[in-house]
């Protein structure tokens, strides 16, 4: 069960990556990935998998030391549920990358290499994305690429 949850994990977040990556562009896209309910699924898994352990893991990281974190890794569920929470994590950096290079007018070329860097390595990909914003200020143009919903000030 352990084994399958660890892999369902990141095959929940498969989809919302290709879209970022993939088809960056398409309407549908963005329209998708402006949600941060896109996380949810990883977190359920992560849910299913501390299931067995949340005693246990609530009262070591009300209190943690390094001796009873090793002590909670070494259970398959616990890896599993740790796991399926940095892959949420990962992809709710990487959906903030997409929607803000979006907004910045990052061209999508570009930000394929950082989302991939994002979602093998988000520590590196993260700092790396946070150079190459430097380099482009918000487009006024972008007004139209908001989520549904969202005010954005007009700059002219």
């Amino acid at each position: 069960m352990s084994e399958t949850l660890f892999q369902l994990a990141f095959l929940a977040t498969v989809p919302f990556w290709a879209l970022m990556i993939l088809a960056p562009t398409w309407g549908w896209s963005r329209r998708i990935i402006a949600s941060p309910f896109i996380v949810l699924p990883t977190l359920v898994v992560w849910a299913v998998a501390i299931a067995p352990a949340l005693g246990d893991f609530a009262r070591e990281m009300l209190n943690p030391d390094l001796a009873g974190v090793k002590a909670l890794l070494a259970r398959d569920e616990v890896v599993a549920a740790v796991w399926a929470q940095v892959i949420a994590w990962d992809l709710f950096i990487g959906r903030w990358i997409y929607l803000d290079s979006r907004t910045r007018g990052l061209h999508p070329l570009l930000m394929a290499p950082v989302l991939v860097l994002t979602v093998l390595l988000s520590p590196i990909g993260l700092p790396v994305y946070f150079l190459l914003r430097l380099t482009k200020r918000p487009q006024p143009s972008a007004v139209h690429d908001a989520p549904a919903g969202e005010v954005v000030a007009r700059v002219d």
